[in-house]
């Protein structure tokens, strides 16, 4: 590629912050090849931004890894094998853990939770950068070690008694994962799983692709189904609570099904579609076309599944022989049937469920870039 061909961070602000659909996640701060130079920077908001452009390589690595550019697409979808209209897969179940702990505090099935301690007691890994609670309404990127680090970051469990003024100025639930690969660098560890959102594993494969430090430390990818996060401050705050016609400091858990669904404090459940939450969604989330995590090693979330299990797409070989082991082993175990016939029937209503939604959200993300003038997106079909 001549010179004259590379992108780069001007570019990315053009067709990525300008637009209004950055996601926030850090990658090309932290991986920035002038990064000791101190060439980019964050601004109050959370944007990346030019501190000083002088120093800037014009490499073209920022703008390569960024989720919502493309030019890496075609050959991430080569190296992983993709095909519509929700990557490559070799079967889908329906699983939960078989530790209480584990249970007790996850979200759906515990499986995520379980799959890691697996492989930490197999010494697969040497440790999983996860996602834990830092206040009662977010959570922050952590590179855990430990099985009770692990347990301790499961779930979207909420407790202890917030307040609004403990938002801040902005409340998410996005967990900016991305950054947490940066400090593995100097860690001494040789074998680290991620969990994370399709943007996130995307921008890992990108990385992986061009062979940019410390992604191969990263040795398996769990990715989450997912739809989209949530950005509001104290004023949008207010009027959620309006239309729900419930208090934040009241919810106890946070799940995505077929709609977000939210349980109280007091054991109430509300369930609230998609459509309602548009007003506070991440604008790169309606901008976003993967919902399936397609490039993950294993790919799971609750949509098919009953509550207190999880849906699991067993995608590359790597992943099969983690969860086989983990199910033979007794770390896991997969939701019984009455037959054969009826185990066939669940699977195919789980897969119908989850390309649906995948389909949803390429339609939903394909038009939003559409109506910004960017052509095509990261991901999908």
């Amino acid at each position: 590629m001549d010179e004259a061909e590379i992108k780069t961070f001007l570019d990315l602000q053009a067709e990525v912050v300008g637009k209004g659909i950055c996601g926030k996640c850090g990658g090309c701060i932290s991986f920035c090849s002038a990064g000791g130079l101190n060439a980019l920077q964050l601004d109050a908001n959370g944007f990346p931004h030019y501190a000083d452009e002088d120093k800037c390589l014009k490499c073209g690595i920022c703008y390569l890894i960024c989720p919502l550019t493309k030019d890496l697409d075609a050959e991430v979808r080569e190296k992983f094998g993709w095909r519509p209209p929700i990557g490559l897969y070799q079967t889908i179940t329906s699983a939960r853990t078989t530790e209480n702990a584990i249970l007790a505090v996850a979200t759906d099935g515990g499986v995520v939770t379980s799959l890691l301690v697996y492989m930490l007691d197999r010494h697969l890994i040497q440790g999983a950068i996860v996602s834990r609670k830092a206040t009662t309404f977010s959570r922050q990127p952590v590179i855990a070690t430990t099985r009770e680090e692990l347990i301790s970051a499961a779930g979207t469990q909420l407790s202890g008694t917030p307040h609004l003024e403990e938002l801040g100025e902005q409340y998410t639930t996005y967990s900016p994962t991305i950054s947490a690969v940066k400090s593995l660098v100097g860690r001494r560890l040789h074998g680290v799983a991620l969990v994370g959102t399709p943007c996130q594993i995307n921008t890992v494969r990108k990385m992986q692709c061009l062979s940019i430090l410390p992604a191969d430390v990263i040795s398996h990818t769990i990715g989450l189904f997912c739809m989209e996060n949530f950005s509001f401050d104290a004023l949008a705050s207010e009027k959620l609570e309006r239309d729900l016609t419930i208090r934040l400091e009241d919810i106890a858990k946070l799940n995505v099904k077929e709609d977000l669904v939210i349980t109280l404090r007091n054991g109430t459940t509300v369930h609230v579609p998609f459509e309602e939450l548009d007003d506070v969604a991440r604008p790169a989330c309606l901008a976003c076309t993967q919902f399936a995590n397609d490039y993950a090693d294993i790919s799971v979330g609750g949509l098919g599944s009953p509550d207190g299990y999880t849906t699991t797409l067993i995608r590359t070989e790597k992943g099969r022989q983690v969860y086989s082991e983990a199910l033979r082993q007794g770390y896991i175990e997969e939701r019984t049937f009455s037959d054969s016939a009826e185990l066939r029937s669940e699977k195919t209503k789980m897969l119908a469920k989850v390309v649906a939604f995948a389909r949803r959200k390429h339609e939903r993300g394909e038009a939003r870039l559409r109506e910004l003038g960017v052509a095509g997106g990261a991901g999908g079909e």
